[in-house]
Formats: C-alpha cells, sequence, structure tokens
C-alpha cells in the first residue's frame, strides 16, 4: 500500500509541475502589467480544476449564494495541509494569497509566488507589519485577499483549529469589507503535513455566507474572530461526524 502511495505522490508531482511550467507564461503576464491582476486568480482556477482533474481527485465545490462574484472579500480558510493552497487555487473569486515566504525558496515558483502574492517572514515584526500594509494596500487597488487566519500549518489535533492571528480581520475591519469563512474539511486526511503519501479521498471546499464589517470598528476584531472561526470549525465538526 505505502509502495502504491509512493507513486500515487510522484504522479501528482509529475502533474503539479507540468502544469505549473505550462501555466508560467501566462502567469507572467499580471507580473509584467500590474493592471491585469485578476487574471492571476482566473489562472490559478483554471490550473486548479486541471490538476485535481488530471491527479483524480473527485472534487466537491460548494459556494453560498450569497457571495457576489465581481465584489471584494477576504477569505479566510482553515490550514491543516500542503494541498490547502492547490485547493484555493479554486476559488470562484479572483485573489491572492498573503502568506507565509516559504514558497519563496522553491526555484521558480517561488519567484512567481512572490510576484503575484503578498509573503510574510512571521519571525519578523518589521515583516509582519510590511505585509498588512501591502494587503492594505491590495485590497485598495481591487484585490481580494485568502489568507490563513491560522498563520501557517500549527494545528497539533486535527480537525481542531488552532487560535485565529488578527491580520485578515483588522485589514477586513479597516477596509470594511466582508470575511469569508472557509472550510476544507479532508485535505488533512488527504494529505497529512507529516507525511508525503497522499491518499485518495474526495476533495471538498466550503465557501460560507460572507460575514459583513460593515460599521464594526477595531474593537469588533475578537468577535469577528470567533464568529469566523465557529462558523468553520461547525463544519469542519459536522464533517468529521458525518465519516464516523
Amino acid at each position: 500500500m505505502k509502495f502504491l502511495r509512493a507513486l500515487y505522490a510522484c504522479y501528482i508531482l509529475f502533474w503539479f509541475t507540468l502544469l505549473f511550467l505550462l501555466f508560467l507564461p501566462l502567469l507572467l503576464i499580471p507580473i509584467l502589467f500590474k493592471n491585469t491582476h485578476y487574471l492571476t486568480g482566473v489562472i490559478n482556477r483554471i490550473w486548479a480544476h486541471i490538476f485535481f482533474t488530471l491527479t483524480l481527485f473527485p472534487k466537491r465545490i460548494v459556494v453560498s449564494k450569497k457571495i457576489d462574484r465581481t465584489k471584494q472579500y477576504i477569505f479566510c480558510p482553515n490550514h491543516f495541509s500542503y494541498l490547502d493552497i492547490p485547493t484555493m487555487g479554486l476559488n470562484p473569486v479572483n485573489s491572492i494569497f498573503v502568506g507565509k515566504n516559504d514558497m519563496e525558496k522553491i526555484p521558480l515558483f517561488g519567484f512567481m509566488y512572490k510576484k503575484l502574492h503578498i509573503t510574510v517572514d512571521r519571525n519578523s515584526l518589521k515583516s509582519r507589519y510590511a505585509t498588512l500594509v501591502k494587503s492594505a494596500q491590495a485590497v485598495d487597488d481591487g484585490k481580494s485577499l485568502m489568507i490563513f487566519p491560522e498563520g501557517g500549518i500549527v494545528s497539533k489535533n486535527m480537525p481542531n483549529m488552532h487560535r485565529f492571528k488578527d491580520g485578515a480581520f483588522r485589514i477586513a475591519i479597516e477596509k470594511q469589507i466582508p470575511i469569508v469563512p472557509v472550510s476544507i474539511p479532508y485535505n488533512w486526511i488527504i494529505l497529512p503535513d507529516d507525511s508525503l503519501l497522499p491518499r485518495l479521498h474526495t476533495l471538498k471546499v466550503v465557501f460560507h455566507e460572507p460575514i459583513k464589517t460593515d460599521e464594526m470598528t477595531l474593537e469588533k476584531i475578537e468577535a469577528l474572530k470567533q464568529k469566523t472561526f465557529n462558523v468553520i470549525d461547525a463544519e469542519l465538526k459536522r464533517h468529521l461526524n458525518e465519516d464516523r
């Protein structure tokens, strides 16, 4: 069984690499022409659909009818697996990532990621502050953001989430744009963070109803964090109970 999973891992890596190389010329367009930033989301979405189809993952995408694909949001998904990043490529709204700078170390991919998205060194106070400034500017430029509010894969008891950080919620309140909680219930089963051997399983992502921040002040950060946490957590627990 381990041998078959290793073969499957190689198969997935092959398609990931090949599709990235094929799509790289297209990704140069929003890098070179800043006014075409929306193409980042379009290209990511096409890439993700092709990738998950070719790697044989059955996928189910649930999107709230309250999400207007022409508006701006900050998407906040749970983060239990490295598979969460390509999964968020399935986002129906054109968005960019705000995430750890670890991705910059990957040859070629790191260059693209740094140019198209916003990266942060979480060990540096200066970098964290600069990321908040860049994120706020990205919103002013008309972009939607995808931020993992746990700050990385940090939970030790999945599918229980780690405490959320403030960043995403501070930006949402300051810029008065809605938060969209996102539940990814199965990726920690498909590709655990301590293994490179995937399991074939249905991939599911749920984009919940947006939480409005109209007229909220920064004093409401904790309440907004808790509401977002509760929505995601309830969905994760529901799937866990259904699988038992």
